[in-house]
């Protein structure tokens, strides 16, 4: 059972989604916290790391076509990414042997 969970099922007509899907293209592409709104003049905020872990996935069953956007990571990688001294202390051979280990290269 997780620590906090909230969902917000809704129907939305496509200004509403594109709010919802803006909103959190902002917060990934100028970093730091992400406003999504959850109507009634409600938010969740959240902070987002520099690096996450992304799953896509578009499913046709019938007539019905399901689309997910998956991004999740760790609550230890925020508190990593805001001291950015601690990845500059890394030996550069430690961090290269990392890359390859996952097979990822720079794609995480």
């Amino acid at each position: 059972m997780p620590d906090i969970s909230f969902e917000r099922k809704k129907s939305l007509n496509r200004k509403e989604a594109a709010v919802w899907l803006t909103a959190l293209a902002r917060g990934f592409a100028d970093g730091g916290e992400v406003e999504l709104p959850v109507g009634g003049g409600g938010v969740v905020t959240m902070r987002l790391p520099n690096t996450v872990d992304a799953e896509f996935e578009v499913e046709i069953s019938g007539d019905e076509v399901e689309v997910e956007l998956e991004f999740t990571w760790k609550i230890q990688q925020l508190d990593a990414d805001e001291e950015p001294e601690a990845a500059d202390e890394a030996a550069p051979d430690e961090a290269d042997d990392e890359d390859e280990d996952e097979g990822w290269g720079d794609v995480r």
